[in-house]
C-alpha cells in the first residue's frame, strides 16, 4: 500500500521559532563577516586571503565586504 502525499501550501513561518531562526541567520552572517575581516587583515595578499577563506568555508560575499 502506498500513501498519497498531498502537497500543501507552505505558509511563512511566524512566531518565536521563526524569530529565533531569523536571529540565528543574522548572528551567523555577522560572525562570518567578522571572520572574513580577520582573515583579510592577516592575509599576506589577495591570493592568500582567498585560499584561507576557502579553507574556512567562508563565502566570497563575506570576503568582498571584509576587504
Amino acid at each position: 500500500m502506498t500513501w498519497a502525499r498531498h502537497a500543501s501550501e507552505q505558509q511563512p513561518e511566524t512566531g518565536p521559532i521563526a524569530e529565533a531562526r531569523a536571529r540565528m541567520a543574522q548572528d551567523e552572517a555577522i560572525a562570518n563577516h567578522r571572520a572574513a575581516r580577520t582573515v583579510a587583515d592577516h592575509a599576506l595578499d589577495v591570493h592568500d586571503c582567498r585560499e584561507l577563506l576557502a579553507m574556512l568555508g567562508l563565502t566570497t560575499k563575506s570576503a568582498a565586504s571584509a576587504l
